[in-house]
């Protein structure tokens, strides 16, 4: 069984106002019940965890790690997110989500700023299946419609991803690179792009159907390990 370490700063959900209303419980809970119900053996970890909630032993017996973060970027332990790298590297799954795309983790295995335009308008956005035969597009359609969300838009300034599987619209006019598949290392990284914490998207059937997908995608694949350094003995012949 697949096992999910559902990673959540845990600071707006707290504040009050609507994002506690939608999300009473912090949006890693509303993720980690919906993969449990999808069949995926998950934990939850938050900032204010001893060490982040992430430690050896958690990434050790962890397949795949969902990131979600906005306010406390900077609180983040540079060490931590070091064991994050290379446990990724290493072969773990990650799915970073939203305005996780600004987390010191998704920027450092980028190597790029990360960086983009936003408007909070509560407008409409449609998600466009833009690689229906992906494995994380399984199922999903032509295209998702969220009702009200917070405009991300371009320029993404984010390696050109391996895949590109969703584009969005928004109702301003803008597109924006939603859903980007990379490998670094052994490790699969899926962003995804719709997810606010005012706004009840990750209560949709089909937003909560494509991060399923992507961890089904993400998790470690079962390979030889490389061998690397000095190689005293060339191949031997016939």
């Amino acid at each position: 069984m697949t096992t999910v370490t559902v990673w959540n700063e845990y600071r707006h959900e707290r504040e009050g106002g609507a994002a506690s209303e939608v999300y009473p419980d912090g949006i890693h809970a509303t993720i980690a019940e919906f993969l449990e119900d999808r069949g995926f053996d998950t934990r939850t970890a938050t900032l204010d965890d001893p060490e982040h909630g992430l430690t050896e032993a958690v990434l050790d017996d962890t397949d795949v790690l969902t990131w979600w973060g906005h306010e406390a970027h900077g609180e983040v332990q540079d060490e931590i997110v070091e064991r994050v790298r290379e446990r990724v590297l290493s072969g773990m799954g990650l799915l970073v989500l939203h305005s996780g795309h600004f987390s010191k983790i998704f920027k450092r295995l980028m190597g790029t700023t990360c960086d983009l335009k936003w408007r909070n308008e509560g407008e409409r956005e449609r998600l466009w299946t833009v690689e229906p035969g992906h494995p994380i597009a399984e199922g999903v359609g032509e295209s998702v419609e969220v009702p009200e969300t917070e405009m991300y838009g371009e320029r993404f300034d984010v390696p050109a991803p391996e895949t590109l599987v969703f584009n969005s619209w928004f109702e301003g006019g803008e597109v924006f690179r939603s859903g980007c598949c990379y490998r670094r290392g052994a490790g699969r990284i899926f962003y995804f792009r719709p997810g606010h914490e005012t706004y009840p998207i990750y209560h949709q059937p089909e937003i909560q159907k494509i991060i399923a997908n992507a961890v089904s995608w993400a998790e470690p694949i079962e390979s030889s390990t490389p061998s690397f350094g000095h190689s005293p003995n060339p191949p031997q012949e016939g």
